[in-house]
């Protein structure tokens, strides 16, 4: 198993961290703990971005649900690029697409949450 990497950068006042490898319940507190401390520093805009990503678990994805109820009622918004089967799939097909702003592109989200 790939040791799952997670990376914080910014643009302007928006706040990106990325992951790669599998997002499961053995990695996905590593998200949890760069969600925490990107959103520590007050973003106007949280994103996560998930293109590396090549399996995403439900704890993955209650970590993406924990940082929209967070975000939700905020001044930070929140989105998630996600494209693909591995990624974009699951989150369709348990709902959260719905709830939350989904991306193909690290461009197209970042030029949303900036505008």
């Amino acid at each position: 198993m790939d040791e799952q990497l997670c990376s914080e950068k910014w643009v302007d006042r928006v706040a990106i961290v990325s992951a790669s490898g599998e997002l499961d319940m053995l990695t996905a507190p590593q998200l949890r703990d760069a969600v925490q401390s990107a959103l520590s520093q007050n973003p106007a805009g949280l994103i996560v971005d998930l293109t590396d990503v090549e399996f995403l678990g439900s704890a993955g994805m209650q970590v993406l649900m924990e940082a929209h109820n967070q975000t939700g009622g905020t001044e930070t918004r929140f989105a998630v690029v996600a494209e693909g089967s591995a990624t974009s799939r699951p989150l369709k097909i348990t709902g959260i697409a719905d709830l939350i702003d989904l991306f193909s592109s690290l461009d197209e989200a970042v030029e949303n949450l900036t505008a």
